[in-house]
């Protein structure tokens, strides 16, 4: 059924088509019983699924990644699809439009994406309201970035600005400064310049009545040595976790034409050709993670298998986003049940 819908949803264009997606299962849920019958449909509930990790008790392993629902908008909807969790974002301190359309691109023979959004979105006091409002327990996580013509010198700030906003909305928070869409904003993974900001963000947490989890999100393109500044100012920070891994800026190994890619032009790559590279970079981190720091798994998960492989690796949790696109709601059910069953 959902082959047939993809089907006319792919004759759009794909950012067109994703915001239509989007207005349809509004339009399911709002109808009488139509929560009940998605919730019927989609859900797959066990005991054996829940996941207390950072004091959260996720009632399934498997969530939503960011840029699926930036704004905020779509969280009762969405949860009625079977996720354990959802996360919104990036969120910026400022609305911003982002970059120049088209900007989002469908790679059909690989079963991927490039995208170069550019942290689109209507700002933190946009989504602050939206949350105040929404109705669903689900997790939430808030994935927060600078925005584009702040500086680096000054991006703190706006990390800053956008944990303080969100805090008493959102249940984590994921630090993005590995989007490959916004200037210069991978810079801000090298060493001292990570601390920094996560340092900072950690004396605000350590100020609050209670604190929250705050996690780092890494691009899949950094090498060893990177890898393990990475683990070290995880550990000096003393944050709660990581999410690996962002897009790709590799273009290697696809079976979409060179022409097509050049047309594309710039963007992070995610969807199936992406799982071997981020499965390397999970594994990794994995080995070499001495504080046993939780990690979320993020890339190229497009069956249960995948999903399986990302725990095998040492995941805790994962999420999914291109290949929730390709493969309908059905994915999340029956990624939940062959964990259960694993």
């Amino acid at each position: 059924m959902y082959s047939i819908l993809r089907s006319l949803l792919f004759l759009l264009p794909a950012e067109t088509a994703h915001h239509f997606t989007l207005f349809l299962l509004e339009i399911c849920y709002k109808l009488p019983f139509g929560a009940s019958i998605l919730k019927a449909l989609f859900n797959f509930e066990n005991k054996g699924l829940e996941r207390n990790i950072w004091g959260l008790n996720f009632k399934n392993p498997v969530g939503l990644a960011a840029g699926f629902d930036k704004n905020a908008k779509h969280i009762d909807a969405l949860a009625c699809l079977g996720f354990g969790f959802i996360e919104i974002g990036t969120v910026t301190p400022l609305a911003q439009e982002g970059n120049p359309l088209p900007r989002l691109f469908r790679l059909k023979k690989d079963e991927a994406i490039i995208n170069r959004m550019g942290f689109n979105n209507e700002g933190v006091d946009a989504v602050v309201e939206r949350l105040k409002k929404r109705k669903s327990k689900i997790i939430i996580g808030g994935n927060i970035g600078k925005n584009k013509l702040t500086p680096n010198e000054n991006a703190v700030d706006d990390y800053l600005i956008c944990f303080n906003k969100l805090f008493d909305y959102v249940d984590y928070f994921v630090v993005n400064v590995s989007s490959p869409n916004t200037p210069n904003l991978r810079a801000l993974q090298e060493k001292d310049k990570l601390f920094a900001i996560l340092n900072t963000l950690q004396v605000a947490n350590s100020n609050k009545p209670t604190t929250k989890p705050i996690l780092l999100k890494i691009a899949p393109d950094l090498n060893e040595a990177e890898l393990n500044d990475v683990l070290s100012v995880v550990r000096d920070s003393k944050i709660a976790g990581l999410i690996s891994s962002n897009t790709t800026i590799d273009r290697s190994g696809l079976l979409s034409s060179s022409e097509d890619l050049e047309r594309i032009g710039n963007g992070g790559l995610s969807g199936k050709p992406v799982l071997i590279k981020a499965n390397s970079v999970l594994d990794y981190l994995n080995k070499n993670n001495t504080n046993n720091t939780p990690i979320i798994a993020v890339g190229g998960i497009a069956s249960a298998q995948d999903a399986l492989k990302k725990m095998d690796l040492g995941a805790q949790l994962i999420q999914v986003y291109t290949g929730f696109i390709y493969e309908g709601p059905g994915l999340i059910k029956r990624i939940n049940k062959a964990i259960l069953n694993s």
